[in-house]
């Protein structure tokens, strides 16, 4: 048996190959724009494991090595302490790392996602960047009519468009103006034909998904969006242990600093999905106008400062969520 680390990059992947008794087999540097040749490298190997960091482009290559593989593993890097905090660090070195690691199997998985999450993971994100996009386009425009003192609230409705048209601005700035308003109508259509795609998509899903849909959307506060999130970026609740593992995925759970004894809370972790981390806060804060049990939960917690309460209902919100999902019950509106 043959244990392969694997450093991945944009152009290069770096290989290493150990056998059982953690000798150099080969060490290899090869040419990601050459599949073929990357295959028959590892058919040499054979039979053999193979580790791979989580990395953004990790997919193309698990698929091309999964059919010869006896085992692959898939290596979550913010654990990968000895190779994140290594002096001596290259590419061979990491390789290195990795397959020694593999040989002694103390390699810290890293969830590989399934591809229907996959694809709803891509197309939620999308979704945020159109988003962000617009939102974007949206603050230019209002800055460029701001000089002009002509901003309004209603400014991107059928009225505000009316009005901007009439405003006299400079004529370099009606061209500016012409092509953003261009650009914010693109991304509006292009957010409405995500949403019917998302729609679309939900509405494929197995009957799990759907049922988690309806748990999720019986939460006050909680709408589409939430959900598309939620489910994109956790996927099954059933892979962690406990409420507080999900937590800590969402970089939601507070970090800890400990010396001589004496233990010290910091602010959250904020690792893992940024998108998740938004989305549960802005649940949070809809949730607290609406339940008068979360608002009584927030103002009790408030003597930490309104950010660190929000964050706080934004935890206990995803424990809730988790619980449901685990249970298969609805949420229970106070009476």
């Amino acid at each position: 048996m043959n244990f392969v680390g694997i450093d991945l990059h944009k152009k290069t992947i770096t290989l290493e190959a150990l056998n059982q008794d953690r000798h150099v087999v080969k060490r290899p540097t090869l040419a990601c724009s050459d599949p073929q040749s990357i295959r028959r490298c590892f058919e040499q190997f054979r039979p053999f494991q193979a580790v791979v960091e989580a990395t953004a482009s990790y997919e193309w290559l698990w698929e091309l090595l999964e059919p010869l593989a006896q085992r692959l593993v898939l290596a979550h890097p913010g654990k990968l302490r000895l190779i994140a905090e290594s002096k001596n660090k290259s590419d061979r070195v990491d390789a290195h790392v990795l397959a020694e690691l593999l040989v002694l199997d103390l390699i810290p998985p890293a969830c590989r996602p399934g591809p229907r999450q996959r694809e709803h993971r891509r197309l939620v994100r999308q979704r945020e960047y159109l988003t962000h996009r617009t939102t974007a386009v949206r603050n230019k425009i209002r800055r460029l009519l701001s000089d002009y003192n002509a901003d309004r609230p209603n400014l991107f409705t059928r009225d505000g468009l009316a009005y901007v048209a009439t405003v006299a601005v400079a004529e370099a700035d009606r061209f500016i103006l012409q092509q953003l308003l261009a650009e914010w109508r693109h991304h509006e259509e292009q957010l409405q034909a995500m949403d019917k795609r998302l729609r679309q998509f939900a509405q494929a899903g197995p009957a799990r998904e759907q049922e988690a849909r309806d748990v999720l959307a019986s939460i006050p506060g909680v709408g589409p969006v939430t959900i598309d999130v939620v489910l994109s970026e956790v996927g099954d609740v059933g892979r962690f242990r406990s409420a507080k593992e999900v937590v800590a995925y969402a970089g939601l759970a507070p970090g800890q600093r400990e010396s001589a004894g004496k233990r010290k809370e910091l602010g959250i972790t904020k690792q893992g999905s940024r998108s998740l981390r938004w989305v549960l806060v802005e649940a949070a804060w809809r949730l607290v106008r609406c339940s008068r049990r979360w608002q009584t939960v927030f103002e009790r917690l408030q003597r930490r400062g309104r950010k660190k309460a929000i964050v706080a209902v934004a935890q206990r919100l995803l424990t809730v969520m988790v619980a449901l999902l685990r249970t298969g019950q609805r949420y229970r509106r106070a009476a």
